[in-house]
């Protein structure tokens, strides 16, 4: 997993003003920022709008419009759990039931106590293997509710 700086408002106003020239700069200074840093600070929002000349709410619209901006930064663990239907008849929602049930995680939410995220996806394509996950960009086949939850704590976090 890809570790990022922590977010700097110097770099990111000096980011805004190397690129606030560009025609269309809006997506340019987004897509710079969310390199840098992994994500853009809601706070750098008036410093882009005023060097771009356009609203907050513009700037606030564009961020928000495109899904692969983040206003804050990635989870330590990214756990993308398969939910279709092969992994369901091997048990993956009784996985997500003891999640919620024992450890007070929400499949879908980002668990701030675990500083994980778990997502739902529907089919990673290891059908024979499930229930799978792809944990931080790792396929994880026969996953059961005990290591589920191993890679959920923070323990597991830094495995």
């Amino acid at each position: 997993m890809v570790r990022y700086p922590a977010w700097d408002q110097d770099e990111a106003r000096s980011i805004v003003s190397g690129l606030s020239h560009l025609e269309g700069a809006t997506l340019p200074i987004l897509h710079a920022l969310q390199e840098e840093f992994g994500y853009v600070d809601p706070q750098i929002v008036p410093v882009i709008a005023y060097a771009l000349n356009l609203s907050r709410a513009e700037i606030h619209g564009a961020i928000s419009f495109y899904h692969d901006f983040k206003t804050s930064p990635a989870p330590r663990r990214v756990i993308k759990l398969c939910r279709a239907e092969a992994c369901q008849a091997l048990g993956c929602e009784t996985m997500v039931d003891h999640l919620a049930r024992d450890h007070g995680i929400d499949v879908g939410a980002l668990a701030h106590s675990h500083d994980v995220a778990i997502e739902t996806v529907y089919c990673l394509g290891n059908c024979a293997l499930g229930p799978a996950a792809l944990v931080d960009g790792e396929l994880i086949g026969r996953l059961d509710a005990d290591l589920l939850a191993a890679l959920c704590s923070h323990h597991g976090a830094d495995a």
